[in-house]
């Protein structure tokens, strides 16, 4: 019985639903409370009255109406504006939730529903062992994508199994990868956790890649989709500043974990065997579902590297990472130390600073035309910092030249067929209308690498005196290697029985439906044999990086109506730029590098963005296809991102992600 002194004119009673453990029957309380009390009396007198001995230490106090935490257990009752009509419930912060990792596999794990997203993610990728947790995200689908979903996969689809992870003490089990004290150990040989068998049986599924699946169960799979299809998943990434409670997530909903922002920071395949293996996933299946565009020659590379991962996968040998032997970090950077104090290569470092690097060729270019079918057309091309200029022949190259072109902030789209020696390089550049477009041509690989790389360092502003120009030209040139599907001269044909697994299953229906068996089979076989020497790790590294090559990469579409105009159009992000594309043709009508921004904010009444560039360049536009807040994340992550520097010790400046990514409500 409440005593009289409890009836005072300032109390009331308060309703609070207390949840308990899973599977156990929640209960429901009325307290007589004073606006006064803070939150931490009120859940103090909550569990003398529910007198049941447990820990109730994970338990806070979430409000329904409000879609809000009370978790500043110092605020009192009145100044969270609680009154005697709030039904509040005393429920657990971490409850199960059901995420969908990029290899497909689901788990289900003890996530907090509290804290908000982007500190949530960091706690999942630290319980599977992924290192830069801010590159990902949690991504909801649409309601409809998941009734397709359930319709077409059937009662037993392979993604329907859900593997659970369990919570001892409030701290991850984390499937074994790491030990009590929360400090991963990882094998000197593989790269991967050495507790991983300890705590978790049978197969790990963050370290395991999912089996290629037939051709009839990855064709129900398949659905193609339309750039507005596209726009209504990228929709769906959740908010970083919000909890998960708050956008409306319940306990055992299923949630996508994908690396949301596509600049992958310092992969290390010493550190990072979960993080590859991931990442190799998220790009097999958007190539195998056609998420993203490539060439047949670039499917059956694709194809030939997941075969020999297959093979390599179900090898019983014992894998290593890299055939090279290991170098210690330390080491290494002592015996750089140790070069540069000495002055060793004085005269090449000199050579660098006085040189302006240069590149003089004869190339074909062609501008296309309205109404036009003009040739390719050869011209003397020289190529100086950030600018290639084209002269008639090369005796006229002193002279003025014919056309300058200022690649800084173009678009560099490769035009290549390996196979029929096609090397050819597309430029857009910006320009008061939109894009100018340019194609050159190139005679051979060798070339056609050193310009492309040049081009490349050039949009960024940067110059071919940067070091990583050589890297990049020798990466071109690996690339094109392994594209190459023609087998050395003097190899005999492959055998096509060799081939132990299904050839469909490493293409997109599309392919598969185009070739019979036999054909693909014997055309992957003939593709293996440029990258037969590589191991597991390498064979994974150059799949991400020929998925980072094709020009559709990282792209992330969205419906959106600039300013001035009448009619939707689609903005696409990147992890360096904005493009703005015509909705009714595809075509690309201009782009704005991040790199230019000087500043963008959002007025959240109108819901509009405007983003302000050099040059006193201003664009502005409302979203359609999502909340203007999705869009002003992505901008905003991606220039968090590029803040990053191996200096910074693995430690974030989460406060300065919120600064460049937060809104108002």
């Amino acid at each position: 019985m409440a005593t009289a002194a409890e009836y005072g004119h300032n109390s009331w009673e308060l309703s609070v639903q207390v949840d308990q453990r899973e599977g156990d029957e929640g209960m429901k309380f009325k307290l007589r409370v004073k606006g006064d009390l803070h939150v931490g009396g009120l859940m103090l007198k909550l569990v003398e009255k529910i007198k049941a001995p447990q820990d109730w230490s994970d338990h806070a106090i979430w409000w329904e109406k409000r879609s809000c935490w009370l978790l500043k257990t110092h605020w009192t009752l009145d100044k969270y504006g609680v009154q005697a009509d709030a039904d509040l419930r005393y429920t657990p912060q971490h409850k199960p939730l059901c995420i969908q990792l990029p290899n497909m596999k689901t788990i289900r794990l003890p996530v907090s529903f509290s804290c908000v997203v982007f500190k949530a993610v960091a706690e999942i990728c630290k319980a599977l062992n992924i290192r830069r947790s801010e590159e990902l995200s949690l991504l909801k689908l649409p309601d409809d994508q998941k009734k397709k979903k359930k319709k077409d996969k059937g009662p037993e689809s392979v993604f329907d199994e859900i593997l659970n992870m369990d919570m001892a003490g409030g701290i991850y089990c984390s499937l074994g990868l790491y030990s009590k004290t929360m400090t991963p150990t990882y094998d000197p040989d593989s790269g991967s956790p050495a507790s991983s068998t300890s705590l978790w049986f049978g197969e790990n599924p963050v370290t395991a890649c999912q089996p290629n699946l037939p051709q009839e169960e990855l064709a129900k799979l398949f659905k193609p989709l339309t750039m507005e299809d596209k726009a209504a998943i990228n929709a769906g990434w959740l908010d970083s500043s919000r909890s998960l409670m708050e956008q409306g997530i319940q306990e055992n909903d299923r949630l996508l974990l994908r690396f949301k922002y596509h600049c992958f920071f310092d992969l290390n395949p010493k550190y990072d065997a979960v993080r590859i293996t991931q990442l190799y996933e998220q790009a097999r299946w958007a190539i195998l579902l056609e998420e993203i565009d490539c060439t047949e020659e670039e499917m059956l590379m694709f194809a030939s590297l997941q075969y020999h991962i297959c093979k390599l996968t179900l090898s019983t040998e014992p894998l290593t990472n890299s055939n090279e032997p290991e170098i210690d970090e330390v080491e290494a950077a002592l015996s750089n130390l140790e070069s540069t104090l000495e002055g060793r290569n004085a005269d090449k470092i000199l050579e660098d600073i006085t040189d302006i690097p240069k590149l003089e060729d004869t190339l074909k270019l062609f501008r296309p035309k309205r109404l036009t079918l003009k040739p390719y057309k050869e011209y003397w091309f020289v190529f100086r910092d950030t600018t290639i200029s084209y002269y008639k022949n090369k005796e006229s190259a002193n002279k003025e030249p014919i056309e300058q072109l200022h690649l800084r902030g173009c678009e560099v789209i490769p035009d290549v067929n390996v196979t029929e020696k096609k090397f050819g390089l597309k430029l857009l550049m910006p320009a008061a209308d939109g894009m100018n477009e340019v194609y050159i041509r190139c005679d051979n690989e060798t070339q056609y690498a050193k310009w492309k790389a040049a081009c490349i360092l050039a949009s960024k502003g940067k110059t071919m005196a940067y070091s990583s120009y050589r890297t990049e030209v020798k990466n071109i040139q690996s690339f094109l290697q392994m594209k190459s599907l023609a087998p050395p001269p003097g190899q005999a044909a492959p055998d096509v029985e060799s081939m132990e697994m299904k050839a469909e299953c490493f293409v997109s229906p599309r392919y598969a439906r185009k070739y019979k068996t036999k054909q693909l089979t014997t055309r992957i076989l003939e593709a293996l044999h440029n990258i037969s020497q590589l191991s597991l790790m390498e064979a994974k590294m150059r799949f991400i990086q020929a998925w980072q090559s094709l020009p559709e990469f990282g792209i992330k579409y969205y419906i959106v109506r600039f300013r001035g105009s009448k009619k939707d159009e689609l903005l696409g992000i990147s992890y360096n730029r904005l493009i703005r594309i015509d909705m009714s043709t595809g075509l690309l009508v201009t782009t704005w590098r991040f790199s230019n921004i000087k500043q963008w904010n959002v007025n959240w009444e109108i819901k509009q963005v405007t983003i302000e560039f050099d040059q006193s360049v201003s664009i502005a536009f409302s979203c359609q296809s999502c909340d203007c807040k999705v869009v002003h994340e992505y901008i905003g992550g991606y220039i968090f991102l590029s803040t990053r520097s191996k200096d910074q010790n693995e430690t974030l400046d989460e406060e300065l992600f919120h600064k460049l990514t937060g809104g108002q409500d």
